[in-house]
């Protein structure tokens, strides 16, 4: 279940949302970015891979009292703000999606207007 959850990220993160996977911190985590700012950060060396996403703090906190082993606070990120999901599928694609969504959402909305993209298709 994890490699297609996995592979369901990766193909929304590049290929919907039109991110650009990069490694600035080194081969086993994928960082992808809008407008030069990171929306999702992928864990790709972890057993099962894990998925950080920026969501609104109350979302978060909520999701991580209904999910306490698969949702976590941000690893090594503003663990207000940040959360780290575990792709195991506790958590179904749909779910996992509609929060790389928002996380992508929320960081473009807080770009200069000259850097936002055009909102994907929803």
């Amino acid at each position: 279940m994890s490699e297609e959850l996995y592979q369901a990220v990766t193909d929304y993160c590049e290929r919907f949302l039109g991110g650009v996977k990069e490694y600035p911190f080194g081969g086993s985590t994928g960082v992808y970015k809008v407008g030069g700012k990171m929306f999702a950060l992928l864990a790709e060396d972890a057993q099962p891979p894990r998925l950080s996403v920026k969501l609104d703090p109350e979302e978060g906190l909520a999701l991580r009292a209904e999910y306490p082993r698969h949702v976590l606070p941000g690893h090594h990120l503003n663990k207000r703000h940040w959360n780290t999901i575990v792709l195991d599928g506790a958590l179904d694609s749909a779910e996992v999606l509609a929060l790389l969504r928002q996380s992508y959402d929320l960081v473009a909305a807080g770009l200069p207007r000259r850097l936002r993209p055009p909102a994907p298709d929803r």
